[in-house]
């Protein structure tokens, strides 16, 4: 049984960095084929795709956090993690980690995916 695991800070600060990882655990079968995701949702709004990176590294932004956000991968730790810089308020929520077969741009309906994680609550305050 595959799963992901969010880890991150639960509270930062406004103007500083966040980091957040993603480990992923029990996979049964090759995972050089697959792909990996950022989704947040935003207390009282709607889930955001925030980007996807590839087995091969490849990397894909939502054109409205490109300029904040980058994802990378430590395929040795097997963990994908997020950074998104010059954080505000409006960055508060949870944010989920997900896996898919397939490429998936912009889209944030669960059933697309083969694996989401239980998601980590970040607070941006002073």
């Amino acid at each position: 049984q595959v799963q992901l695991q969010e880890s991150g800070p639960g509270l930062v600060k406004p103007s500083q960095t966040l980091f957040l990882a993603c480990t992923v655990s029990g996979a049964s079968g090759p995972t050089a084929f697959y792909y990996w995701a950022w989704i947040r949702q935003p207390p009282g709004k709607g889930l955001e795709w925030m980007g996807v990176i590839s087995y091969t590294g490849s990397t894909y932004y939502s054109p409205s956090l490109k300029s904040r956000t980058s994802i990378a991968r430590d395929t040795s730790k097997n963990q994908f993690a997020l950074q998104v810089l010059s954080v505000t308020p409006e960055d508060t929520a949870v944010y989920y980690c997900a896996e898919s077969k397939t490429l998936i741009i912009g889209a944030t309906d669960k059933n697309l995916y083969d694996y989401w994680g239980k998601g980590t609550q970040v607070t941006v305050s002073s």
